[in-house]
């Protein structure tokens, strides 16, 4: 019997009799065939072997030894053997949302210490159980401000990821909610443009730090004027940057959300990967998704429990906060193990190292002459840098040298065809760094002055 296929032919001759068809094929005579899957048109079946060896050919193709440069929200960060090996076990592995919270006390208590571990990095109050991913938490900070405010004017800074822009403009495509985008100046917030939008009906302002350019920036001043005018202030963090950085909390961020794929998960093709969510206290019944917390049960013994599900299933339609029935407990799971194993003076020396092997980039990449290296704000561990050509042609040729030299930001910004985000990550060593220097400069002709 083929192991990937569930049915027998003689069990689906079966079924087929039992229904009254003739075959499968009649079975969707009145679908067209035009409007007809075409997965029912398959090949004959092979071996298991055979199928192994097709998948295995089919992965060469991908192009994994090479040294990434390359971030845009998603970077290439160590992850200590310890935290797949202990979240690959079965036990944790194999279990799923916790519908009956009194059957999965272990998944509980390891959702509440991911809970616990994001109020400690961000510095705020309270956090949810995880979101499915750092754009789909921003759009649920958004809605969450709005419910909030009763308000319907969302301000956007131009820093924030044109992938996030673009995943709260499709959410709300055909709700009537006014989107006011701001600019970037010289790689930083426009306050002026900011503050002449701020008014009684803005609901929200949603900044990013580090933004999408790499520059650093401390909105605490942004957000002062945003809750005189009223509004709330939603700040898309990236956690390993928190290791040095001043918090959103001490900023005076009213949400924080945030992808967690660097916290201890692998660069995966898109995913699955990890949002997070944190808020003050006093929004906490506004809150989406799921949150566990700590208590007593009947003996006195600690236990954890389901403290809020405010989606669909369990309130009046119309006071759901979300319609997200799930978190990703996995991937939590992993970020929760990740961070207690690293550790605060882990993750600080972490996000030390993050800052300090992109400082020395910059200083190589700037020794090569028609490159200019981006200086006008502050940056972690990623930056901008100007090419005398198209920054698309140069990634493409980078990598037959071996190298994902970054991201072109032409891709999304008209007028930036020649401009290229690089990042760097603790696991770029120097000899890395100095080789993809020396790469860049001989791909754009020139001559490094090294």
């Amino acid at each position: 019997m083929n192991p990937y296929i569930i049915n027998s032919p003689q069990e689906t001759a079966e079924m087929l009799k039992t229904i009254g068809a003739a075959s499968v094929e009649a079975l969707f005579a009145d679908i067209q065939p035009r409007h007809r899957p075409k997965a029912f048109d398959l090949p004959a079946g092979v071996s298991e072997y055979e199928v192994m060896r097709k998948v295995t050919g089919l992965s060469l193709k991908n192009n994994v030894g090479l040294v990434p440069f390359i971030g845009g929200g998603y970077y290439d960060h160590y992850i200590p053997t310890v935290v797949p090996s202990l979240t690959s076990r079965g036990e944790f592995y194999t279990a799923y949302t916790p519908y009956q919270p009194e059957c999965a006390q272990g998944t509980l208590q390891s959702l509440f210490e991911f809970q616990s571990g994001m109020c400690a990095l961000t510095g705020m109050e309270v956090a949810n159980a995880s979101l499915y991913d750092g754009g789909s938490a921003l759009y649920e900070a958004m809605m969450m401000a709005i419910r909030i405010t009763g308000r319907d004017k969302i301000i956007m800074d131009g820093g924030v990821s044109p992938i996030y822009r673009k995943i709260l403009k499709t959410y709300t495509h055909h709700l009537h909610y006014q989107f006011e985008e701001t600019p970037v100046v010289h790689g930083q917030s426009s306050r002026e443009e900011i503050f002449n939008l701020l008014d009684q009906r803005t609901a929200a302002v949603i900044l990013q730090n580090p933004n999408f350019f790499g520059a650093v920036d401390d909105f605490t001043d942004i957000i002062g004027k945003a809750h005189s005018a009223g509004a709330l202030a939603i700040v898309s963090a990236y956690p390993i940057s928190l290791g040095l950085l001043k918090t959103p909390a001490d900023m005076g961020a009213d949400i924080v959300t945030g992808e967690g794929q660097s916290l201890g998960l692998p660069l995966n093709f898109g995913g699955p990967y990890l949002g997070f969510m944190t808020a003050r206290k006093k929004f906490v019944r506004k809150m989406p998704g799921r949150i566990v917390g700590e208590t007593l049960d009947s003996r006195g013994r600690r236990c954890f429990v389901n403290t809020l599900q405010a989606r669909e299933q369990h309130i009046r339609r119309e006071k759901a906060t979300s319609n997200i029935c799930t978190n990703v407990s996995l991937c939590a799971l992993q970020a929760a193990v990740f961070m207690a194993v690293v550790g605060r003076g882990g993750l600080r020396e972490m996000a030390q190292l993050n800052l300090d092997k992109a400082e020395y980039a910059k200083q190589a990449l700037a020794k090569i002459p028609g490159v200019e290296v981006k200086r006008s704000s502050p940056t972690f561990n990623e930056f901008t840098v100007c090419l005398p050509g198209d920054a698309s042609k140069v990634v493409g040729a980078m990598i037959k040298k071996g190298f994902a030299a970054g991201f072109p930001l032409g891709r999304y910004y008209k007028g930036m065809e020649k401009y290229l985000l690089v990042a760097v990550t603790e696991k770029r060593s120097k000899s890395e760094i100095d080789a993809f220097a020396k790469a860049l400069a001989e791909e754009i002709g020139a001559s490094p002055r090294f």
